[in-house]
């Protein structure tokens, strides 16, 4: 296979595609608590460019504040979960064969990163138990940007944040493949005209990545 002449980058979500998705911890904390599944979800998907996460995630309050208010919109939606509960459920385990797709990319394509994230909490720099998995080290090292939310005060979904990383690449976004777990994150990069890939395995990922790119990878 040879690399797609068309694309001249490939950028990546964190959370969720190079370590496991927190959604499955959420779903387990969910569980613990007697809460419905995917509660937590809901809560962050509600008035999602304004709510507790969406504040947090542009650094505009801090942990205290944001524990507050996600358990007032957690309880406004029927059952109460403190937000100081949620976050240590964030970090997940690292895909190796993951991070072996991105240095791949790198050979042929500048890579770059665009992270919702929350100071000293999710973030890929900052955060203790990616750091001990290795992500901060295995990851990061290899991007040519990253745009990380809690910095930068835009989040995804907002296209801003798309654009920002394109101009760090010096790329159009036509030329960029995008890939994220959230379908959310996924279309305003569609209607930009990145290739955009949602992830929900590392199968279905690395299939989908090298019908974009022109790559092959290692099963």
């Amino acid at each position: 296979m040879a690399p797609n002449p068309g694309i001249q980058a490939v950028i990546w979500d964190f959370g969720g595609v190079f370590t496991s998705s927190p959604f499955e911890a959420f779903n387990r904390l969910e569980a613990e608590l007697g809460a419905p599944r995917d509660h937590i979800r809901r809560v962050n998907a509600t008035n999602h460019h304004e709510n507790a996460w969406a504040l947090f995630e542009r650094n505009e309050i801090d942990a205290a504040r944001f524990d507050e208010l996600f358990l007032e919109e957690s309880k406004a939606l029927g059952f109460a979960i403190r937000g100081a509960d949620v976050l240590p459920k964030l970090s997940g385990e690292l895909r190796p064969r993951m991070v072996e797709a991105l240095k791949a990319c790198k050979q042929h394509f500048k890579v770059g990163c665009i992270t919702n994230n929350v100071v000293s909490t999710h973030s890929p720099g900052q955060n203790e138990p990616q750091r001990a998995a290795g992500a901060m080290g295995t990851v990061m090292p290899y991007f040519d940007a990253i745009i990380e939310s809690s910095k930068a005060g835009v989040r995804k979904p907002d296209p801003k944040i798309y654009l920002m990383i394109c101009e760090l690449l010096a790329v159009a976004p036509s030329a960029c493949v995008y890939l994220d777990d959230l379908g959310i994150n996924c279309k305003p990069a569609a209607q930009l005209g990145m290739k955009a890939i949602k992830v929900v395995d590392v199968d279905q990922t690395l299939a989908e990545l090298s019908q974009a790119t022109g790559l092959a990878f290692a099963p």
